[in-house]
């Protein structure tokens, strides 16, 4: 079992009299990506402060590898990473000049910089910048230069808030490999509204709509999340209908071009998928090709977002 690198617990805050977030709960492990999904105004950039110990919660307790951010904030953040989404740099420093900042911004031992300053820049791909200014730097580039700052110390728990935002393809591509490397050795909480870029970047999703989490759980079962899913098969008979009501949650054939047909079940996984296959085989179909239709990530977002809440009461509390 993997252990916890941060517990969010019965996490609630409240502006004057509006609850922005309502009894959160959820954990991460010390490795990988998860992502931190929600519109404007959900509640997410509340939650990320509040991890970050830059707001202190209404209600709820945040432990960073154990440790109370609200209790013991000073000890906690030595064993977090934070990249706004503003990243913090100083455009008229180079490279070397703005990491060595960072590093005694950190406490590192002056004799360790060196050493940790060069780990980074060699782990973000920017040794080859570090006595050019980063204003000079391209914004892909400034992107490496945001996350070299954000791990130089050595963090157990990386958050970067939409760390792909107003990149072109390449230097997005460039920038979800590079987070991918760092959470090989660390947590990384990746914030973003674009699904898409979840999808692509991060193992497990928690999802925050209207003040409270509405989802938690892998990527995978994210985009499986609405029932009703299609499997796409090409065949060389035409399938019968009655032999396919023996799998489960099957609900109709549809006919489409040529040999093509889709098949709507009630949920799709490998498993389906293997128990067709040896169906095609056994009504000798003369099955040529198979696959799953998942549903977009956009769709489930779309009915995650439409849940509606109740406002939360804790008046009785303050």
């Amino acid at each position: 079992m993997k252990s916890k690198i941060l517990q969010v617990t019965s996490l609630s805050h409240r502006y004057h009299k509006h609850w922005a977030i309502s009894d959160i709960n959820f954990d991460i492990a010390d490795k990988g990506v998860m992502g931190l999904l929600g519109s404007n105004g959900a509640g997410k950039s509340t939650t990320m402060n509040i991890i970050c110990g830059a707001l202190k919660p209404t209600k709820g307790e945040v432990f960073l590898d154990g440790i109370s951010m609200g209790k013991n904030p000073e000890h906690a953040k030595t064993r977090l990473g934070f990249l706004p989404q503003q990243a913090p740099l100083h455009l008229d420093l180079t490279v070397n000049e703005y990491l060595y900042h960072c590093a005694r911004l950190r406490r590192i031992n002056e004799k360790n910089i060196p050493r940790q300053v060069s780990q980074v820049k060699d782990q973000c791909g920017i040794s080859h910048f570090s006595d050019r200014l980063i204003k000079n730097l391209s914004g892909g580039y400034r992107q490496r230069v945001g996350i070299a700052q954000a791990i130089v110390h050595h963090p157990a728990l990386v958050v970067l808030d939409e760390p792909t935002n107003g990149l072109d393809p390449n230097q997005i591509t460039e920038v979800r490999k590079l987070i991918k490397e760092i959470a090989r050795d660390r947590a990384v909480i990746f914030s973003s509204h674009i699904l898409s870029e979840v999808q692509a970047t991060c193992q497990e999703i928690r999802m925050i709509e209207h003040g409270r989490l509405v989802f938690a759980d892998t990527v995978e079962a994210f985009n499986n999340y609405l029932g009703t899913q299609h499997v796409h098969i090409t065949v060389a008979a035409q399938p019968e209908e009655a032999i396919l009501e023996k799998l489960p949650g099957f609900q109709q054939i549809q006919a489409l071009e040529g040999n093509n047909y889709r098949l709507t079940f009630n949920h799709a996984s490998h498993e389906l998928n293997v128990q067709i296959i040896a169906l095609c085989q056994k009504a000798s179909w003369g099955l040529s090709e198979i696959w799953l239709q998942k549903s977009s990530a956009e769709e489930v977002f779309a009915r995650l977002s439409s849940k509606k809440h109740p406002t939360p009461d804790y008046e009785a509390h303050y």
